[in-house]
């Protein structure tokens, strides 16, 4: 069975942080790329921050680099998004996804997907 599960979502006021957890089992571990998504009431889904399960090499937006690092744990088939300095404008559901491409953007190219973690932050 394919499944992402996301954890850690929650509501903190800006400048705080909060580790986001996605957990993979079945057919999506053999994805090579894993990857956070975001979606803000009325916007499209934007991609976040990626990381591949082999050799973690990651790739992140412009909006989160330096505040936002993606890693992982191969040994639990799990994957962290831990967020600092956070604004308001951070505010989305954030969903994890299972790629068999290489560093994809476009939620398009992803096949997995998670059910999503509501993030809040207030100012």
């Amino acid at each position: 069975q394919e499944q992402l599960v996301e954890s850690g979502g929650g509501l903190v006021q800006a400048g705080g942080s909060l580790r986001l957890s996605c957990a993979a089992s079945g057919r999506t571990v053999s994805s090579n790329t894993i990857a956070w998504f975001r979606q803000a009431p009325g916007k499209e889904r934007e991609f976040v921050a990626s990381i591949t399960w082999s050799g973690g090499v990651t790739n992140y937006a412009g909006s989160v680099k330096g505040r936002f690092t993606i890693s992982r744990d191969n040994a639990k088939n799990t994957m962290y998004l831990q967020m600092n300095s956070l604004k308001p404008e951070d505010t989305a559901v954030y969903y994890c996804a299972g790629a068999s491409l290489f560093f994809p953007t476009s939620p398009k190219n992803y096949n997995y997907w998670g059910q999503g973690t509501q993030v809040t932050v207030s100012s």
